[in-house]
């Protein structure tokens, strides 16, 4: 074979720029590192609690509301349903103060999960520039035949066999020549956007693993320079499908301290039952803190260990409840309001296994066995979440009528107990009445591509679903506003 290359200017054109491109592929076959910080500098950094401190109380909103999305899993298909969802608000105006705007501009935070990262992500970094660039940029590109055709291309398999960068780098530099142009978290701080809270899964532990300071303090690092592209290509490495995603773990380290509510909750004489999601996320801290055992962490889909992106929120009303240091922290007797709405475009894909005999073959019983477990606790975190809000409202009305028995009236006992108002808005194709039209929903992949129509109904679904809800209209009766119609609606 030599001899024919040495005798053949083509075929030695052809080697020497097989080399080359080897060579160049070798460049770039380490993944990006994390870098480390010698010192927590607690008032600098991408810091999810404070932003949102600062947003909530900046001059741009409600400052007694706090307005929070969360937004789900499922490829192309999440990402259209949520972007939806933002359509409507940013179509629906209120007056806020004396000043009509639109409700978009009243949510200060927004949390996403795999497909619905992707549009928390753009929004935080596009801001109205979404409505013009995300379907051209993301929603309406065949993104998973470019990866697909990318990971068999043979210029890419000396880096994809290297082992220190996967599927998931492949993807995250695509993602940042679509979408997010090389854009990082310290990128994120000038924008006057929402909070955006994206997280992945610690394949090890099952934990967590949220794109903010505070948790990138715990590993004694930087979040800055992590590319948004690459935290949205970690919340979507689907498990198998797409590699794991490997951050540098430093804890231990820069003076790192654990959060208010550690204290409270751990504490002897503490809360009768402390609160069990906040010592689960204490143990979880603890062994991201040991960087002699973990100096390396592998990370996938946010979806496997929360699909809704709403066990953040669930554990933070939990602390809240727990601990009086994280409420002063948080300035929680200055709210009067938290609104919750979760978009939830889980699929379920019909199936005739429960009318044969013959069981389901090895494939289809690995995808279900992942799906239905992940689809069950999504549906327990949105009850939760109710509850908590009914919780609230219930310790609420205890706390009056124990004022009115010591011979206060109805309106000093209200007057002496804040007021906090809980909204839980729930927004998922469960909601469809037509039987067949939730069927045509539910049956959509969870994939990377889909058509450019059923984009166009996704999006209109989403913005249906959320101006048809119940929690929704009673919400915008309450503040002055009224759901979007007529042609305005319908675009």
């Amino acid at each position: 074979m030599n001899h024919l290359i040495a005798r053949s200017p083509v075929l030695r054109r052809m080697a020497g720029s097989l080399a080359m491109a080897m060579l160049l592929a070798g460049c770039n076959a380490l993944a990006p590192v994390n870098p480390p910080i010698a010192k927590v500098d607690l008032d600098n950094g991408y810091r999810v609690n404070r932003l949102l401190k600062r947003t909530h109380e900046g001059v741009k909103n409600d400052p007694q509301t706090i307005f929070l999305l969360t937004f789900s899993g499922g490829g192309t298909r999440a990402a259209a349903f949520s972007y939806g969802v933002l359509e409507e608000l940013r179509r629906t105006d209120i007056v806020v103060q004396g000043v009509q705007r639109n409700l978009l501009a009243e949510v200060d935070a927004i949390a996403g999960v795999s497909g619905g990262s992707f549009t928390a992500l753009a929004y935080a970094l596009y801001g109205d520039r979404l409505f013009t660039e995300y379907e051209p940029r993301f929603l309406k590109r065949d993104v998973q035949g470019t990866l697909t055709r990318r990971a068999l291309n043979p210029l890419n398999w000396f880096n994809l066999g290297s082992g220190l960068y996967g599927r998931s780098e492949l993807a995250a530099d695509y993602y940042d020549e679509i979408l997010f142009n090389g854009a990082t978290f310290a990128d994120l701080l000038k924008q006057p956007t929402p909070v955006t809270a994206v997280t992945g899964t610690d394949l090890s532990t099952g934990a967590r693993f949220p794109f903010s300071q505070d948790h990138f303090d715990l590993l004694c690092s930087d979040l800055g320079t992590v590319r948004l592209a690459r935290a949205a290509a970690t919340s979507s490495a689907v498990p198998a499908v797409l590699s794991p995603v490997t951050y540098y773990n430093y804890g231990g380290n820069c003076g790192a301290t654990m959060p208010a509510w550690v204290q409270d909750v751990t504490k002897p004489g503490g809360p009768e039952r402390p609160a069990g999601r906040a010592l689960l996320r204490y143990r979880d801290i603890q062994s991201f803190e040991d960087s002699r055992n973990r100096p390396y962490l592998h990370v996938v889909d946010g979806g496997v260990s929360d699909n809704l992106g709403l066990r953040g929120l669930l554990e933070a009303l939990e602390e809240l409840e727990a601990s009086p240091n994280f409420q002063r922290e948080v300035g929680l007797s200055s709210i009067q309001r938290i609104v919750v709405v979760v978009v939830n475009s889980r699929s379920a894909p019909a199936t005739d296994w429960d009318r044969r005999a013959r069981a389901p073959g090895i494939l289809s019983q690995l995808l279900q066995s992942s799906s239905v477990p992940i689809d069950h606790f999504s549906y327990e975190s949105v009850e939760l979440l109710k509850d908590i809000a009914q919780r609230w409202a219930d310790k609420r009305e205890l706390e009056v009528a124990e004022l009115r028995l010591s011979g206060k009236s109805r309106a000093e006992a209200e007057a002496s107990v804040p007021k906090l108002r809980f909204d839980a808005i729930d927004v998922s194709f469960d909601a469809i009445e037509d039987p067949k039209e939730r069927r045509y929903f539910m049956d959509l992949p969870t994939s990377f591509v889909l058509s450019e129509d059923e984009v166009d109904r996704l999006r209109a679904l989403g913005g249906r679903l959320l101006r048809e809800s119940p929690a929704y209209r009673e919400l915008l009766q309450r503040i002055g506003g009224a759901p979007a119609k007529g042609a305005a609606a319908a675009q």
